[in-house]
């Protein structure tokens, strides 16, 4: 792999349907307010197909570095429940596989679990990432890494919020999603 290349695999268990976890994530519009600790700003330039295959998605996203990243996505799998595959390019180019399997089904005491896992494997074309990958990467990864637990933990309230309906008593008690790091950067674009 060259300095600048990235390759992560995440894997996330929800205690939720492979269903109820596509329809958020295939709701590329609403990322910016599920998950805006990663997502600043997202425009769908094509809605492609029903299932999302041939969506195209512009993006503006940061980790917890004081950097942010411009790129874009098209659907270029699709296969709801299951799964998903985008590929991007822009401040990086490659890949991202989406893919979900069903731990416990509906009728088990624990209810449905589902594991969720990510494939992404992308090179850094960004002036800072390309350059400073060499001596960086350690960070650069740390700062992926916790874009994905932020994802995480953002999906379960998302999911929280839904399974709680109309019930305004429990909707009120999930807390919001956890915000962008150094907001203040962010006021000046």
């Amino acid at each position: 792999m060259a300095a600048n290349d990235y390759h992560f695999v995440t894997t996330w268990r929800i205690a939720a349907t492979p269903e109820e976890i596509t329809e958020v994530l295939g709701d590329a519009a609403g990322l910016a307010r599920w998950w805006p600790s990663v997502y600043l700003r997202v425009r769908v330039v094509e809605p492609g197909a029903a299932n999302g295959l041939g969506k195209v998605v512009e993006l503006w996203t940061k980790g917890f570095l004081p950097y942010t990243l411009r790129w874009r996505f098209t659907v270029t799998e699709s296969d709801p429940p299951t799964g998903f595959r985008l590929d991007a390019e822009g401040d990086f180019v490659g890949r991202g596989i989406w893919t979900l399997r069903t731990e416990l089904g509906e009728d088990d005491a624990a209810g449905p679990l589902t594991s969720v896992a990510y494939d992404w494997l992308i090179v850094a074309e960004k002036g800072i990432l390309k350059t400073l990958s060499p001596v960086m990467k350690p960070i650069f990864s740390a700062n992926h890494h916790w874009a994905m637990a932020q994802g995480e933990r953002s999906l379960r309230l998302e999911l929280a919020r839904r399974h709680a309906g109309t019930d305004r008593a429990i909707a009120a008690a999930i807390p919001a999603p956890p915000g962008p790091t150094f907001p203040h950067n962010l006021r000046r674009r």
